[in-house]
């Protein structure tokens, strides 16, 4: 598998670009809108918080294990959220995507399914990934099922997994595609977006 270089994806309405400092007030916009911080079950940073979350997302960048992208709105350029690829595993051609989260006025609306399109795309096709995967809260239902709805496929429960911010322990629920599977599942993400509403 390549290695993740600096790369911008675009398809309307989406532009999502490498995750930088001049994201940092963006970031904060976006997750005021719904207030994010306070979901147990995400890794959205609280205000005071962003710019640590950007460091400790460039410095995994420079380790070589997490490439950190802010979705930006293409036509306004407004940043409504950030998605990594994560745990990139060279070796094993692969990678999963995560730290997902989106202001909440733009959920449940294509930009999820068109980032994640953008990003398995990019994977797959470009960096050669033999599986991406996906992992969530036990509890985080919600992200269960926009996972499921990408066409990922679940794998299983880590029991006693990771601590949430609040200091509980969750399971992690993990999901993955194959480069096998992408072909079909990248048909049915494009219809979805495509199809007559």
């Amino acid at each position: 598998m390549k290695r993740v270089e600096p790369v911008t994806l675009e398809r309307a309405p989406l532009r999502l670009v490498p995750l930088g400092f001049e994201h940092e007030e963006g970031l904060k916009r976006a997750a005021a809108d719904g207030e994010l911080w306070n979901l147990r079950v995400t890794s959205v940073p609280e205000p005071e918080a962003t710019r640590a979350y950007i460091e400790a997302a460039l410095q995994g960048r420079e380790q070589g294990h997490r490439f950190a992208f802010a979705v930006l709105d293409s036509a306004s350029g407004e940043v409504i959220g950030s998605s990594s690829y994560h745990d990139i595993v060279p070796p094993v051609d692969r990678l999963e995507i995560g730290y997902t989260w989106y202001a909440a006025s733009r959920q449940r609306s294509a930009v999820n399914t068109t980032a994640k399109l953008l990003l398995m795309q990019h994977a797959f096709e470009t960096l050669g990934a033999q599986l991406v995967g996906w992992r969530t809260d036990n509890y985080n239902f919600a992200s269960q099922r926009a996972i499921e709805r990408l066409g990922a496929r679940k794998d299983g429960v880590l029991r006693h997994h990771a601590l949430r911010r609040d200091g509980t322990v969750r399971d992690t629920v993990m999901y993955s595609l194959a480069a096998g599977e992408w072909p079909e599942v990248k048909a049915q993400l494009l219809w979805h977006l495509t199809r007559p509403r």
